[in-house]
């Protein structure tokens, strides 16, 4: 068997393995010690590792974003950044200055990547078999500690399921929320030097066996949750459990969002809702059906929206602010921006745009909030990390990213630009405002791949780059070869800004960083 062959098999049966292994118990986990680099697929050799060239900083405007008062500081707190689910930094990121690219091995994908306010890295990282809280140098990407979280029952594993950890937070005490595989919140410490259990909210009865996709606070510190099955409910501030079902059929795919006046919004596979705590109690205030479409489209988890909702404009503007998600709509979704004050979204959006072609637009990924507009992305024809044939690399996706500008004021919107060259197969990617990047991930294709020399497709590797394209045009500025193989494949993981200015991906093999040489 060739060496990129073996490489590549090793991953994948380390992660098949666990699939079907018979015990479900937590995987154990090594002792702290230096951070050993995800195994690549030879053939990296052959490419240009990095293409374009080192960016010019033009800094966009920073909205106020209101600071939660039981969350980490924006942009450090959770996988969309804020409790408005911006995906939208204050903080630069790399430009391209010699990009230096490290990684670290943990055969698990460390998704949410928050930040505590010494700047270190708390991670979950979820494997067939379960997940591990971790604490990790953002510099040497050194393990300083890890907690383990219950196993996941035998046989219950999905790339495209996202409960027991995919979604977690950092709270405003350096305290990582994490939801669990069996219908636990958990509350761990981070000291210092460890991880330690702090608190354990029991929400079983109410959750009944359904994965918790996400756990949030609101403005009053009530945690609320969703489930996969479409419960929604809260722990209040006395540790009891209030919960409500969806409308039958109706189930959670994605996190959610929430705003200063106690609005809580979610998306589920057929309507958008505010919630609100009437007299204590989850309440909806509001429920805006949309055009689910006929199917889960290729690279999407759920026959419904693909986006968690993101919150435009503070809550004491006009119409209480904005929200905006795709729909599943066919031939082309659309991006919909709706009022979200507690007097209803209106009789008509302020914003439906329809984006991508026609028969092959999917977004599983949150819309990035930008200075008068929102960008989308194209993740149709993701079927998952696995190779589809002989050459070792997984499927192409449909190209494409969109820049749509909206007159929140007046309502209306159209594209300002399309990328059609971009293939983003699943990463939440994110937008720098200090610096006018936005940071993605990218797949081409073997004909598209930066040869050193003649292409020669029937070599490819599974190959995967950090891209970064100016936000005002869509244009691409540079792009920098992350790794090759199953273990630098995202799989619906984000792009994540530390406080420096470095950027972090997780991927199936764990963690990649990206950094300017100093």
């Amino acid at each position: 068997m060739p060496r990129h062959r073996r490489a590549l098999t090793s991953i994948a049966l380390a992660l098949t393995a666990a699939v079907v292994a018979v015990a479900g118990g937590p995987l154990a986990t090594a002792a702290p010690g230096p951070a050993v680099p995800i195994q690549q697929q030879p053939g990296g050799e052959l490419l240009r590792d990095f293409t374009g060239h080192p960016a010019v900083v033009r800094p966009m405007r920073v909205p106020r974003i209101p600071q939660h008062p039981y969350m980490a500081r924006n942009g450090a707190s959770n996988i969309h950044d804020d409790a408005y689910q911006t995906d939208a930094y204050a903080v630069s990121g790399p430009l391209g200055r010699d990009l230096q690219v490290t990684s670290t091995e943990y055969l698990a994908e460390c998704a949410s990547v928050t930040f505590d306010s010494r700047g270190r890295i708390v991670t979950v990282c979820v494997s067939p078999q379960g997940a591990t809280l971790r604490l990790v140098d953002p510099d040497t990407l050194e393990e300083i500690a890890a907690y383990e979280l219950p196993g996941r029952a035998p046989g219950t594993f999905s790339f495209s399921n996202f409960s027991g950890g995919g979604y977690f937070y950092l709270d405003h005490r350096d305290r990582a929320v994490v939801s669990t595989f069996d219908g636990h919140l958990l509350v761990v410490q981070d000291t210092g030097s460890s991880l330690e259990l702090v608190r354990d909210h029991d929400v079983s009865r109410a959750t009944g066996g359904s994965g918790i996709q996400s756990a949030l606070p609101d403005w009053k510190g009530r945690l609320w949750f969703v489930t996969q099955s479409g419960v929604v409910g809260f722990v209040n501030r006395a540790g009891a459990v209030r919960s409500r079902h969806l409308s039958r059929g109706e189930t959670i795919a994605n996190s959610f969002a929430m705003d200063e006046s106690g609005g809580v919004f979610i998306v589920s596979t057929h309507a958008l809702y505010r919630f609100d705590v009437v007299d204590g109690r989850p309440h909806v205030t509001w429920r805006r059906t949309y055009d689910r479409g006929s199917s889960t489209k290729p690279g999407q988890v759920s026959q419904g929206s693909g986006t968690t909702p993101t919150l435009i404009g503070r809550a004491d503007s006009r119409g209480g602010g904005s929200i905006a998600i795709t729909d599943n709509a066919d031939p082309r979704i659309n991006v919909l921006v709706l009022r979200r004050g507690k007097a209803g979204p209106g009789r008509r959006p302020l914003c439906r745009q329809p984006v991508f072609p026609r028969g092959r637009s999917a977004d599983e990924n949150s819309l990035i909030s930008v200075p008068g507009g929102l960008i989308a992305e194209n993740n149709y024809g993701y079927a998952g990390p696995l190779p589809t044939g002989p050459s070792g690399r997984s499927a192409d996706t449909a190209p494409g990213a969109v820049r749509i500008a909206v007159d929140y004021r007046r309502g209306g919107c159209h594209v300002a630009w399309r990328n059609d060259r971009l293939r983003i197969p699943t990463l939440v990617s994110k937008v720098s405002l200090a610096n006018g990047l936005l940071y993605t991930y990218t797949h081409p294709s073997a004909a598209e791949l930066p040869w050193k020399y003649a292409a020669v497709p029937g070599l490819a590797p599974e190959a995967w780059f950090l891209t970064a394209v100016d936000a005002r045009t869509g244009k691409q500025v540079f792009s920098k070869l992350a790794g090759t193989g199953l273990g630098f494949n995202n799989n619906y993981a984000p792009v994540s800004l530390g406080p420096d200015g470095t950027a972090y991906v997780g991927t199936l093999g764990g963690l990649v960083r990206f950094a300017d040489a100093p």
